[in-house]
């Protein structure tokens, strides 16, 4: 049902770069891996059928992570649909809940617009994947230039807020001064907006301590002073302490997921709470915030920047060092046996410590996370919101071609190895 697409393919090879993959799954986990490392939209492309279905878990995995992916897959003809034709499947009625957006082509005049739309959906706002199903008689009509370029696009629909509201970023100032235990809490949003620097700004400025989730590793430099870590079950001691001590915690796109918060009724429960987010469903989804703001993270850090005065909180600050010198991440280092957290610790010192590293799902994912400490965005690539075994691996492969000139080291479990170990 592609292979039409793969015709006109070779004819663009020295523009576009086509990797032949061994599973579907793969495709889908080797484009999320190479949307995550470089920040641009990653591409995967699966036949009709069996094809598109495979691709369900890295579509899912990309949507729980607002992972910026573009699916295209065959179809059977427009007048075979519905008749239970030779590997028919209604693929946009499966990926419906596990896609940012998706399309069925049914006329091949639309087709120029709606990748158009689909690549601007993917990498805009929240994040997520977008999937264009292609019945074959469409891929197989020729259009003239004209038809085919497309200048405008008008998403009514579409509107994304990327400025918080005034009000509520200058009550989220007024709370910032008025603390004197606060936290910034870090998601994946930090990243996706390229909001380092100025989250970087604010912390030293106000003297705030920064606790990230799992996504959002790198958005800070773990050797940072103000760093505490992880937070969450598989968390630093110091991390869990300020989330839960805290009289102020800024929630910076980040969904409070349930690894991180627990209970949501004793969660941080002495703490005001500012929410910033693109995406307005998250505000008040698990954790109702006492000032909501949507809005893009780097522009509204930016936002608060303009106005928030300097601070500085030294018992605070003690407060959390001490927690960190008393509460450190240990493991036994005079054991016989070969530690892992050893082995990951060594792979630190040996890149000193600017690898990209990807890691599969299981507990060697949480001693990564623990041990390798990044210094930059984008270095740490897991699959955080849905968990899914076998993606490290493929994950690898696509942060490798993203970025050529890097070192890309993977670390996978065995079992997460020999559900994808084909693509080698």
């Amino acid at each position: 049902a592609v292979i039409e697409i793969c015709d006109v393919l070779y004819h663009y090879r020295d523009k576009i770069t086509f990797v032949l993959t061994r599973h579907e799954q793969a495709a889908a986990h080797e484009a999320d891996g190479y949307a995550r490392a470089t920040g641009r939209v990653g591409v995967c492309m699966a036949t009709s059928g069996p094809g598109s279905t495979n691709l369900v878990t890295g579509l899912a995995t990309a949507m729980m992570d607002s992972s910026a992916v573009v699916a295209i897959t065959g179809q059977v003809p427009i007048p075979a649909i519905g008749r239970d034709a030779f590997q028919e499947t209604d693929t946009t009625g499966v990926t419906l809940p596990i896609t940012k957006h998706n399309y069925l082509v049914k006329d091949a005049r639309h087709l120029p617009r709606i990748v158009k739309e689909a690549f601007y959906i993917a990498r805009t706002g929240r994040r997520g994947p977008v999937l264009v199903d292609i019945p074959r008689d469409v891929s197989r009509t020729e259009l003239d230039d004209e038809t085919a370029i497309v200048t405008e696009m008008n998403l009514r629909s579409y509107k994304i807020i990327t400025r918080g509201h005034a009000l509520m970023v200058r009550r989220a100032t007024d709370l910032i001064s008025a603390s004197s235990k606060p936290v910034l809490y870090i998601g994946g949003g930090v990243i996706a907006s390229g909001a380092t620097d100025e989250l970087r700004e604010l912390a030293e400025r106000c003297q705030i301590p920064v606790v990230y989730t799992l996504m959002a590793k790198g958005a800070f430099p773990d050797q940072h002073p103000l760093c505490l870590g992880m937070g969450g079950m598989h968390g630093t001691v110091a991390a869990n302490m300020a989330l839960n001590t805290a009289d102020l915690l800024i929630c910076i796109g980040a969904r409070f997921d349930d690894r991180i918060t627990g209970n949501t009724r004793e969660f941080a429960k002495h703490a005001k709470k500012i929410h910033v987010d693109i995406d307005p469903a998250e505000i008040g989804k698990n954790i109702r915030p006492d000032v909501p703001i949507v809005g893009d993270a780097k522009i509204v850090l930016q936002q608060l920047l303009e106005i928030v005065e300097p601070k500085r909180h030294d018992e605070w600050i003690q407060q959390v060092e001490e927690w960190k010198r008393e509460y450190p991440l240990v493991y036994r280092r005079d054991s016989e046996l070969l530690k892992p957290q050893y082995v990951v610790e060594l792979t630190a010192q040996l890149t000193g410590g600017s690898a990209i590293v990807v890691t599969d799902v299981g507990q060697h994912q949480m001693w990564v996370a623990q041990y390798y400490p990044c210094h930059r965005p984008r270095q740490f690539i897991s699959s955080g919101g849905l968990g899914t075994m076998g993606f490290g691996f493929p994950a690898s492969i696509g942060a490798q071609f993203g970025c050529p000139n890097a070192l890309v080291i993977a670390f996978v479990g065995d079992g997460g190895f020999q559900m994808t170990m084909y693509e080698l």
